[in-house]
């Protein structure tokens, strides 16, 4: 049950005992304070926003931050807060400030592709994190199995349909942005599991839309206009625990919610709560930290001219046909029986969960 917790090898950190200062989650630019490692280059993140997951304005900057103390490197962090223009401006400021190493997650391909060309010619080594740059040709990608991520989601579907025991069920679907690579991938492995399902006639495919830029505010208004249109939808393929959040309070004010089973991912404390409700089927839990670490050893080795050695595997860019060596780490599907599992790995706090409202919920969760 723990196999996604543990999956990834254990991460090494070089710990040199400098302390680094990065940008804060608001997107303003700190830069950095501490001396840092004489023998390292200093290193940018940028990252996309704050409203398409809670990740990004807490989790990540959190992790990577931490992750670059640890090693005594020098690190920016700021977040372009889903303005393509700012996250251009952002990465200039950073390439004409001599960063020996630029991490980024970009808001489009285009825009990401941009920002990696100019840094590479300005002799900056590149990582794509997250979300691969179509055509970007970034030196590495750090990420988790995102076509895994999509499987989990389609059989933690076809599992809590199956326990509905409905007739040829209609189910929606809600994907994330179609600017997004990694959206494309869930889709990708959830089709991969409802497909065959659709074609025998187990299920029926029911609305299929994409949501921009992972609004979960438009993300409501689709699933309103999907269920106003087909009052028959039985099961809700969400991308992410926002959008699968977004379909959930459609299906409340529906007096639906419990009986149509809904996806999500990221394992956020209102996925987790909807879950422990029974108002959502599942989530996927990817390990953050352990992403953000291993992102982290490789532009530590970067930025002291190292080669990297943990990237081990590839990951073929659709575009560009390029193999792009890569850290791919293992998610974990997440049901009310493990959900246990996000506390205890120090993801979220029981606090944070097991809030009065889901205090009981909690407890018949085995939540101690």
């Amino acid at each position: 049950m723990r196999k996604g917790l543990f999956a990834l090898a254990a991460v090494s950190l070089l710990a040199t005992g400098s302390i680094a200062a990065c940008g804060d989650d608001s997107g303003s630019d700190s830069g950095s304070t501490g001396g840092g490692s004489a023998a390292a280059g200093k290193v940018g993140i940028i990252l996309p926003d704050t409203k398409s997951s809670q990740r990004w304005g807490t989790d990540d900057p959190k992790f990577l931050k931490a992750a670059f103390d640890a090693a005594g490197v020098p690190v920016e962090i700021q977040n372009a807060q889903g303005d393509k223009t700012q996250f251009q401006t952002i990465a200039d400021g950073m390439i004409s400030s001599g960063v020996a190493v630029l991490m980024i997650v970009n808001l489009d391909s285009g825009t990401g592709k941009a920002v990696l060309e100019k840094a590479k010619k300005a002799g900056i080594a590149t990582i794509d994190y997250d979300r691969l740059t179509l055509s970007g040709g970034a030196d590495y990608y750090v990420s988790f199995d995102n076509v895994a991520v999509g499987k989990l989601q389609g059989e933690g579907l076809v599992k809590c349909l199956e326990e509905k025991k409905y007739t040829k069920p209609v189910v929606a679907e809600l994907n994330g942005s179609p600017t997004d690579n990694n959206a494309t991938l869930f889709a990708q492995g959830y089709d991969s599991i409802l497909d065959p399902k659709y074609a025998d006639g187990t299920f029926t495919k029911g609305p299929n839309q994409d949501v921009p830029d992972w609004d979960n505010a438009q993300a409501g208004t689709i699933f309103e206009q999907m269920l106003t249109s087909n009052k028959n939808i039985k099961g809700v393929l969400a991308a992410n625990d926002g959008l699968g959040n977004a379909a959930i309070t459609v299906l409340k004010k529906n007096q639906l919610n419990g009986q149509v089973p809904v996806t999500g991912q990221d394992a956020t404390v209102q996925g987790l709560q909807n879950i422990l409700a029974g108002d959502q089927c599942m989530t996927v839990y990817k390990a953050i930290k352990k992403e953000a670490d291993a992102a982290a050893d490789l532009a530590v080795a970067l930025a002291k001219k190292q080669k990297p050695t943990t990237a081990t595997g590839t990951t073929k860019d659709p575009e560009s046909g390029a193999d792009v060596p890569s850290v791919l780490l293992e998610p974990q599907s997440i049901t009310k029986e493990n959900v246990k599992d996000v506390i205890a790995d120090g993801f979220v706090t029981k606090d944070a969960v097991c809030t009065a409202d889901f205090a009981k919920a909690c407890t018949d969760a085995g939540i101690s």
